[in-house]
This record gives structure tokens, C-alpha cells and sequence, in this order.
């Protein structure tokens, strides 16, 4: 596994961050030392797979970079007829996550696609999983709303969505410990003050992150019925919706 060392050179004006080459050959590194409690989010993929996927239907992971959480539902599926379409629009991203999951399609019959798109502009139909792990908050926020409710027509019902986001809190209080707490885990995981510092500087205006309440009320008026938090680790979430 490559070792992220993008921010660890001081070189003056920090670029917005983008998912490109550099990003995507560190990527693996830079999720493990970067987000706490993403390891266990893609656990609970395949849990969720293997209770919630039913016969003849789809599956989406948008924003799948590496494929991970396409990985984790491709080895749980345990229905036939059912289809996983991976998305990104980050051609680095898509040309790694095909060569990573296309060995692990021959023993399954689970049929899997890797599309190089935009994932507002991806149809879904009869799906009964998807999946967007830390990916709406690199959407625009006036354009959140129609692509969760395009999500939510597009789904089965009893269908699962599983949402995972960087969060703040409505507390600002709280929302600083939370922070300060997630910067100490990157000291933990031997990022330096530096890295740190130009990392956050990068994602300034690139990722927009919410309250839970505004994920949870974007949720309901998109027809879910049940939502949740099931995880949540310093200011990041994976919450659960039944369609």
C-alpha cells in the first residue's frame, strides 16, 4: 500500500483537492489514516448486502473510487440475477477500481459494471441497494436534494441506502472538539501538523459538509421511511434509510 505523502511538502499555495492520479494511487492509505470508523462502514456493507439484496434487482455504489463498497456487496450477495454498478466520474479512480474488482468477478455469478460517469446523471432502477460513502459532499448543496429523491424513485421498496458523510455539529462547541478529536486521530495515524493543515485547506469549498438533521430531513422528503445513524465516529456518520 502506497503511503500518502501529498500535503507533506510545504509548496506554497495549497490547489483544491481532486480526485487524480496522485490522489488515486495513495487512496487506500489516505482512507485508513484519514477517516475513523471506515473500515467498519465497509463491514457493514456487506452485512447489509447479504440481509437486504434481493433477487433480480441492483445495486449502486456512487462515487466508488476504488470500489470497496462494490467489493464488499459483490462477496455478500447471496441472491441470483442481481447486478452492481459501480460509479465514479474520476477516470484515475475507475481505471484502478476495474482492475481491482474484475479477478473477483469469476467465481460469482453476480454481474458487475464499472461506468465512467457523473452520478447525476445515472438512472436508478429497481435497485435495492445503494451506497454513498462520503461522496454527496462533494455535490453542490442546492443540487443534493434532487439526487437523493431520484435515488429513492429509482429503488424498490424495503430497499436500503446507506449514506456516509464527513459531518459538522449544530453545537459549535461540540463541532470544534469533534474536529480537534479528528485532526488528533490524523496525528495518531502519523499525519503531520502540516499535512494536516494544507489537506483541510484543500478541501475548502470542495467538501461542504451538513448536519445530520439536514441529511435526516433531506432523507424523509425523499420517501424514506426509516432513517438512522448506526455509526458515527468523531464528525463522521453512516446512516442508514429504508425505501
Amino acid at each position: 500500500m502506497a503511503k500518502d505523502t501529498i500535503y507533506a511538502s510545504d509548496g506554497g499555495s495549497v490547489e483544491p483537492f481532486e480526485f487524480n492520479d496522485d490522489v488515486a494511487s495513495v487512496f487506500p492509505d489516505m482512507l485508513r489514516r484519514s477517516i475513523p470508523g471506515y473500515a467498519e462502514s465497509i463491514q457493514a456493507v456487506g452485512s447489509l448486502a447479504s440481509r437486504y439484496v434481493v433477487p433480480d434487482s441492483r445495486c449502486y455504489d456512487l462515487g466508488c473510487s476504488l470500489g470497496a463498497a462494490s467489493l464488499a456487496m459483490l462477496r455478500n450477495v447471496k441472491v441470483e440475477g442481481c447486478r452492481i454498478i459501480a460509479v465514479d466520474n474520476a477516470p484515475a479512480m475507475t481505471r484502478r477500481c476495474r482492475e481491482a474488482l474484475e479477478p473477483e468477478t469469476i467465481d460469482t455469478s453476480t454481474e458487475l459494471s464499472v461506468l465512467d460517469a457523473d452520478i447525476q446523471d445515472v438512472e436508478i432502477a429497481r435497485a435495492s441497494m445503494v451506497v454513498m460513502n462520503y461522496t454527496l459532499q462533494f455535490i453542490p448543496v442546492r443540487e443534493r436534494a434532487s439526487l437523493i429523491e431520484g435515488i429513492a424513485t429509482g429503488m424498490l421498496d424495503g430497499g436500503v441506502f446507506i449514506l456516509s458523510e464527513k459531518i459538522v455539529d449544530e453545537d459549535p462547541e461540540i463541532d470544534n472538539g469533534l474536529v480537534a478529536l479528528h485532526h488528533e486521530f490524523k496525528r495518531r495515524n502519523a499525519y503531520s501538523d502540516l499535512e494536516i493543515s494544507q489537506k483541510r485547506a484543500a478541501l475548502e469549498n470542495v467538501l461542504v459538509p451538513e448536519t445530520i438533521a439536514a441529511h435526516t430531513a433531506r432523507l424523509r422528503n425523499a420517501g424514506y421511511r426509516h432513517i438512522g445513524v448506526w455509526l458515527q465516529y468523531f464528525n463522521f456518520v453512516s446512516m442508514i434509510a429504508i425505501r
